[in-house]
């Protein structure tokens, strides 16, 4: 039996580490467009942010993609933030803790994946189609 008085929930700086090892393991192709994408981690993604989605639930988010995805972007886009993976920490922990099959660092990176699938101007059914992740 392991001893887990010593365990503790991962930071968001070490979510964002786990997070910035995902996107370095990316294909060789993707490397210069995903380099300009902001990451950020949160606690949970703002009220505004469910707002718009017409999420109740926060734990329901566990990221989000922020920007113009590449497919849209044009010359005269002049963008206010830089496009952004946002992680959010407590839903990513609830879910790896409710899965159980899966490493946090797995999880992480699938999650920042998706999202970057959308800054590549992906769907969901697009990536639905290719990724068996969430059956």
């Amino acid at each position: 039996m392991s001893d887990w008085n010593d365990i503790r929930a991962p930071s968001a700086a070490e979510i964002e580490e786990m997070a910035r090892a995902a996107i370095a393991a990316l294909p060789a192709e993707f490397a210069p467009h995903a380099a300009g994408v902001a990451l950020r981690v949160d606690e949970f993604a703002s009220e505004e942010m469910l707002d718009e989605l017409e999420i109740d639930d926060p734990f329901e988010l566990t990221g989000l993609y922020d920007g113009i995805p590449l497919t849209e972007k044009s010359v005269s886009d002049q963008p206010s933030a830089p496009d952004t993976i946002w992680l959010f920490r407590r839903p990513i922990l609830d879910e790896w803790a409710s899965r159980g099959d899966v490493s946090l660092g797995d999880l992480i990176g699938h999650v920042v994946t998706h999202e970057m699938a959308h800054h590549f101007g992906w769907s969901d059914d697009d990536i639905a189609r290719i990724d068996k992740w969430w059956e």
